[in-house]
């Protein structure tokens, strides 16, 4: 012991440390292998402890040891150097070359998970040895576990309470809901369910929910009121419908990043209303709201030649679609014409609809103001039934036809003057030409101040020459008035709305303050008075 202490302290730290080698300090790392703990008087190692991984050489084995005097030349086993230097080198160098690439991230184990890395055998063993526990527990769990409520939050248990109570609070909302919808009718409604009487029993209960709730249903479904117009009055004189929409076909919207919002009115717009104001009541009938659309119906239309302007809720809703179903007009079909640029809008009468293009802000576009020719052919004819003279344009664009057919007429007219025809001829075979029938001309009586209709005729002119006479006239009386009182109209229509609102405002007032005010002071101030 002495001899191995005098061997230690006279060999120096550097020599030890040079002499130990990479590879024997990897190896023990690598083991978990401590070096031997030397006594503090240098006491060898126990036996219990594990000999050094590289055996010693014969040599040094059958050696016996030096005095103390003189230092050992024998190299102590942990400082023995390996007998192969490449070993040595390859030991003290790790290949990093199988080591991922960290400098372009974390690389991905997707690929690994999914060729079967995981031990499905082990996974299974534990599944089973769970699933054993269990069924010896009997409640799922095994000795000292908690069970599944202990590990939800105090949030989740509020928002589960919070979710119960409110699925309570429905089913009992429902179920109140029903008894109140079911309860018995009264005498305005039960003559308008006559089906369905009064009565106790679930079922009768049961009806009467069923139907008013699909009255509340319908009631969003269908126009808001069973007549949208009143009542026809006899001493009005125009006899027919004239049904026009608004957005595509009298104005047209877009939006543009340099402008945002834009409205154009369609070329011809002023003339196609003025124009046929004098023989058709006018109803613009147009999916668009209430509010957005009658502003700009009031600044589109100032002199108020649209009489009935119908909005989005004067619509019906079918099968997913808008429908402007005339049936709710209280007017006479035969006598309503309808036109618009969606064919879905009309599909509930299309016997009565004219379809047109859209427009989409062409200003040079004519379409709109050449079927005003054909409309007044159609007043001018008196006409028992317009679906039928519609009917007999079918397919084909209507100005083009009229122009066609009236042609034709001028043509005929023209060889029955050569021939000196009979004069009360010309009128019967003029309808003819054109494909209709007239039941009642209105032009037979002129006004006072216009040409006779047989002179007219023996001149050259035709039927449909008269009644643009006669139109054009009324249009320029009706322009120059326009002209001359328009303004006047426009500031007494400004003050009769002004005068109304502050009725309306002061009634309004009138009825919040009379809540607060005792009856017996207001009694005793108008006595007063």
């Amino acid at each position: 012991m002495r001899a191995a202490a005098a061997l230690k302290a006279a060999t120096p730290l550097s020599v030890l440390r040079s002499r130990a080698s990479p590879s024997m300090l990897a190896r023990g790392l690598a083991n978990g292998s401590k070096p031997p703990a030397s006594s503090r008087f240098g006491s060898p190692a126990s036996p219990s402890q594990k000999p050094p991984s590289h055996p010693p050489s014969s040599a040094s084995a059958s050696a016996t040891p030096n005095p103390p005097s003189e230092p050992s030349k024998q190299p102590a086993p942990e400082q023995q150097q390996p007998a192969d230097p490449q070993e040595a080198d390859k030991d003290a160098i790790p290949d990093i070359s199988k080591l991922p690439d960290l400098t372009q991230g974390i690389p991905s184990t997707l690929e690994y998970e999914t060729a079967g890395a995981t031990d499905k055998a082990a996974v299974e063993d534990l599944e089973e040895e769970a699933a054993a526990k269990a069924g010896r527990g009997g409640r799922g769990r095994g000795k000292g576990e908690l069970p599944a409520s202990a590990y939800v939050s105090s949030t989740e248990r509020r928002r589960q309470t919070m979710a119960r109570w409110a699925l309570a609070l429905t089913g009992v909302g429902a179920i109140l809901g029903v008894a109140y919808l079911g309860r018995d009718w009264s005498e305005e409604e039960l003559e308008k369910k006559p089906d369905i009487p009064n009565g106790w029993t679930p079922a009768l209960w049961w009806k009467r929910a069923r139907a008013r709730m699909t009255d509340t249903v319908t009631y969003y479904q269908e126009p808001a009121f069973e007549k949208l117009l009143p009542d026809p009055d006899p001493s009005f004189e125009r006899p027919y419908t004239l049904c026009i929409s608004l957005e595509d076909m009298l104005v047209h919207s877009e939006w543009s990043r340099e402008h945002g919002w834009r409205i154009a009115k369609r070329p011809g717009v002023d003339y196609f209303l003025h124009y046929l104001s004098q023989y058709y009541e006018i109803v613009l009938f147009t999916t668009v709201p209430f509010a957005t659309g009658e502003p700009l119906v009031r600044k589109l239309d100032p002199y108020r030649f649209i009489m009935w302007p119908l909005f989005r809720e004067a619509t019906k809703f079918q099968d997913g679609e808008i429908v402007k179903d005339l049936s709710y007009l209280n007017r006479d079909l035969s006598k309503v014409i309808i036109i618009d640029t969606n064919p879905a809008h009309v599909r509930a009468q299309p016997e009565n609809a004219i379809i047109l293009p859209k427009w989409t802000g062409d200003a040079k576009d004519a379409e709109l103001v050449s079927l005003v020719p054909f409309l007044e052919f159609i007043h001018t004819m008196q006409y028992a039934d317009v679906r039928k003279v519609i009917k007999s344009f079918e397919g084909t664009h209507i100005p083009t036809e009229f122009a066609r057919r009236e042609a034709l007429a001028r043509a005929e007219h023209q060889r029955r003057l050569q021939q000196k025809a009979a004069k009360g001829g010309g009128i019967n075979w003029l309808a003819s030409h054109l494909g209709l029938k007239p039941s009642n001309m209105s032009l037979m009586v002129s006004p006072d101040g216009e040409e006779n209709p047989q002179e007219a005729f023996a001149k050259g002119k035709m039927l449909q020459d008269i009644a643009r006479e006669r139109g054009i006239r009324n249009y320029l009386m009706l322009e120059e008035e326009i002209r001359k009182n328009g303004e006047k109209w426009l500031k007494e229509e400004q003050e009769a709305m002004e005068k109304a609102q502050k009725e309306a405002m002061k009634s309004m007032k009138t009825s919040f303050f009379g809540w607060f005010t005792p009856q017996e002071e207001s009694s005793g101030d108008s006595q007063s008075r």
